[in-house]
C-alpha cells in the first residue's frame, strides 16, 4: 500500500488519463453534454445583460413596457437554463454511473485471470476497497466534478471577456488578483493529493478488518476477542480519522483563501464602481451586469478550486485502480496452445519436478518429483503437513508454473495447453470446501452452468447429498448463505463433491475430501467415491488410512521430495515412513473405537 510519501513521486491529473479509454465508447452522450453544457453557460452568461437591461430600461426609464419586456427576457433565459441544466445533469450523470460499472467489470474481469500468487502479497479487503470505494470517486468526478469545473471554466473565460467589455477599468482591478487566487490552488492542491491517496490507503485497511473479522467471527468469539479487535480495529478507524482530517484542514484552508480573496476583490470593485455611477461615468445596469459577471466569475474560480481538490482525490483512486489493471498474470496461455487428444484419457505424468512458491523462494516445496499416474488409476498422496501434496494439486492445475521439470496430461506438457482447455478436464475436491452466496443447486451447478434439474439431483445423489437437500425447506433453491454457513461441515463437503461429480471430468483431485464427514457420512460419500474414481484418474490426498489403502499406488512425500511409492501392503514392507504412519493411524483408530 502507498503512503504520502510514495505519493510524492507519483504523477497527479496526468494519472487520470487512462479514464479516457473508459469514455471513449460514450461519445455521442458526452456530445449532447457538451452542447447542454455550452448552453447553459451561454444562457447564465446572458442573464447579465437580462440585469443590464432590466435596469436601465426597465426600473430606470420608468416605462411600463419597457419593463414588462425586460422581465419577459429575463424570465425566458431563466428557463432555458432550466432546461438546459436537465439535460446537462442526467446525461453527464449517466456517463459517470455507466464509465463506473464499466470499471468495476473491467477491474473484476481482470482480477479472475489473477495466478493464485498474485492474492498471496495484496490483501482482498484492499482489492475490495479499490473496487467499491475508489470507482465510486471516479464516478462522482466523470458525472459530477467535470462538468462542473468545465461549466464554470466556459463561465470563467466569457464572464472575463464581458468584464472587459462591459467596464476594463473594473476589469483590471479583478484581474490583478487572479494570482493571489491561482497561488494557494497550486500550493495546496499538491497535499491534498498527497493525504487523498493516503486516506483511501487508511479506508481500505479498515475495510480489510472488517471481512477478516465477519467471515471469521466464530473464531473472533471462540477466542473472546471482541474487546482487543474492538479495539484494534478502533486505532486503525482513528487513523484513518486522522488523515482524513489533516486531508479536510487543508481544503478548508484553500476554501477559505479562495473566497475571501475573491469576495475581498469584489467589495474594492463594488466601491469604485459605485463612485463611477455616482459621478455619471458609468449605468446603474452596467454597474449591476458588472456586479452580476464579477460573482459568478467570483464563483467559478471558487469552483473550479473545490473541484480541483475533488480531481485530485480521483486522481489517487486512479492511480489504485490502474495499479490493478496493470497487474500481469504469470500463468498465462501459451501463444499457440496445443489441444488434447480425443478422447481425453486422464494419464498424469510428474517429470523431475522442481518448485518453490513465488513468497518463499529459498524454500523448494518440491524437489525432483517424479510420478506417474496411468489414465484411469487412483494415486493417494500421504505425508506430513508442508510435505508437498497439496502443492502437486496445485501445479496440476496450473495455479503455478514449476520451476523446473514438467507435467502431462496425455503426454502434452500443461504448460503448452490453454489454461480453460486443461481444468475442463480436471475437477477438484478441495480440503476446506468452498460455497458460494446462492442455492444449493447454483453451487453444485457452478462447474457446468448448462446442467440441467435432473442432472444437478444425479450428481447430489452419487454424492448422497440428495436426502439431506430434500430435508432443508427449499430443497434445492435453499440458500446456504455466505460461505456455506447455514449448512454443516460435513453438508458443505457433500454440496463440493456433488460439483465434482457434476463437471465429469477425467481427472479427479481429492483433497481431504472427506476429512469433514462423520463416520456414517464418511462411509457413504467413500462409496460414491469410489464409484466416481472407478473410471476416472484420481489424485487422492489424505490423511485417514481407510481412504487410501484400495489405491492402485500411493506415493509418500516428505519435505517436497517422493521418497517412496507402491501399494499399501508394499509400503508397510519397505518404507519405514509409512509404516510409522499407519501404525499411528491405526492405533488411533483403536483408541477411538474404545
Amino acid at each position: 500500500m502507498a503512503d504520502a510519501s510514495t505519493t510524492d513521486r507519483r504523477p497527479a491529473l496526468s494519472s487520470l488519463r487512462p479514464m479516457l479509454g473508459f469514455l471513449r465508447p460514450y461519445r455521442a452522450q458526452l456530445a449532447v453534454a457538451t452542447v447542454a453544457l455550452i448552453f447553459t453557460a451561454t444562457v447564465t452568461l446572458s442573464i447579465g445583460q437580462g440585469l443590464r437591461l432590466l435596469v436601465d430600461d426597465g426600473f430606470a426609464s420608468a416605462d411600463r413596457g419597457a419593463l414588462d419586456r425586460a422581465l419577459l427576457l429575463f424570465g425566458g433565459l431563466v428557463i432555458l437554463l432550466a432546461i438546459g441544466t436537465f439535460a446537462r445533469f442526467y446525461v453527464v450523470s449517466w456517463v459517470g454511473e455507466r464509465v463506473s460499472a464499466d470499471l468495476r467489470r473491467a477491474v473484476y474481469r481482470h482480477l479472475m485471470y489473477l495466478h493464485p500468487a498474485y492474492f498471496e502479497t495484496n490483501v482482498s479487503g484492499e482489492i475490495q476497497s479499490r473496487i467499491t470505494t475508489d470507482t465510486t470517486l471516479l464516478q462522482t468526478v466523470v458525472g459530477s466534478s467535470v462538468s462542473i469545473a468545465l461549466r464554470n471554466l466556459l463561465i470563467l473565460i466569457g464572464g472575463v471577456v464581458l468584464l472587459f467589455l462591459t467596464n476594463v477599468k473594473l476589469t483590471l482591478m479583478v484581474m490583478l488578483c487572479v494570482p493571489l487566487v491561482v497561488a494557494p490552488i497550486l500550493i495546496f492542491g499538491r497535499r491534498v493529493r498527497q493525504l487523498s491517496r493516503a486516506s483511501q490507503d487508511r479506508v481500505a485497511e479498515v475495510g480489510t478488518l472488517i471481512g477478516e473479522s465477519v467471515k471469521n467471527i466464530k473464531v473472533v468469539q471462540a477466542f473472546n476477542r471482541q474487546e482487543l479487535d474492538t479495539e484494534r480495529f478502533g486505532a486503525s478507524v482513528e487513523d484513518a480519522f486522522r488523515v482524513a482530517r489533516r486531508r479536510i484542514y487543508q481544503r478548508a484552508w484553500l476554501s477559505t483563501l479562495v473566497i475571501t480573496l475573491v469576495l475581498g476583490a469584489v467589495v474594492a470593485m463594488i466601491w469604485v464602481g459605485g463612485n463611477d455611477v455616482l459621478a455619471g461615468r458609468t449605468s446603474a445596469g452596467e454597474l449591476t451586469a458588472f456586479i452580476f459577471y464579477a460573482v459568478i466569475v467570483a464563483g467559478s474560480v471558487g469552483a473550479i478550486s473545490e473541484v480541483y481538490a475533488d480531481l485530485q482525490r480521483a486522481a489517487g483512486a486512479s492511480e489504485r485502480l490502474m495499479e490493478l489493471l496493470a497487474a500481469r498474470s504469470e500463468i498465462i496461455d501459451p501463444p499457440q496452445p496445443r489441444t488434447l487428444p480425443e478422447p481425453v484419457r486422464g494419464e498424469v505424468r510428474i517429470e523431475k519436478v522442481r518448485f518453490s512458491y513465488p513468497t518463499r523462494p529459498d524454500t523448494p516445496a518440491l524437489v525432483d518429483v517424479t510420478l506417474e499416474v496411468p489414465a484411469g488409476s487412483t494415486t493417494a498422496l500421504v505425508g506430513a503437513s508442508g510435505a508437498g501434496k497439496s502443492t502437486l494439486l496445485d501445479l496440476l492445475l496450473r495455479f503455478y508454473d514449476v520451476n523446473a521439470g514438467a507435467i502431462r496430461l496425455d503426454g502434452v506438457d500443461i504448460r503448452e495447453l490453454a489454461l480453460a482447455d486443461l481444468r475442463r478436464h480436471i475437477a477438484l475436491v478441495p480440503q476446506q470446501p468452498v460455497l458460494f452466496t446462492g442455492t444449493i443447486e447454483d453451487n453444485i451447478r457452478y462447474g457446468r452452468p448448462d446442467a440441467t434439474e435432473a442432472e444437478v439431483r444425479a450428481a447430489a445423489e452419487a454424492a448422497f447429498a440428495h436426502e439431506f437437500i430434500m430435508r432443508l425447506p427449499d430443497g434445492y433453491q435453499s440458500e446456504v448463505g455466505e460461505a456455506g454457513i447455514r449448512l454443516s461441515g460435513g453438508q458443505r463437503q457433500r454440496i463440493a463433491i456433488a460439483r465434482a461429480v457434476l463437471t465429469d471430468a477425467a481427472v479427479l483431485l481429492l483433497d481431504e475430501a472427506t476429512s469433514a464427514l462423520d463416520a456414517e457420512s464418511e462411509f457413504q460419500v467413500q462409496q460414491a467415491l469410489e464409484q466416481l474414481m472407478a473410471s476416472r484418474t484420481t489424485l487422492v490426498i489424505a490423511h485417514r488410512l481407510a481412504t487410501v489403502v484400495k489405491a492402485d499406488n500411493i506415493a509418500v512425500l516428505d519435505h517436497g521430495r517422493l521418497v517412496a511409492q507402491g501399494t499399501h501392503k508394499d509400503l508397510l514392507a519397505c518404507s519405514p515412513l509409512y509404516a510409522r504412519w499407519a501404525n499411528l493411524q491405526l492405533r488411533g483408530d483403536e483408541h477411538g473405537g474404545q
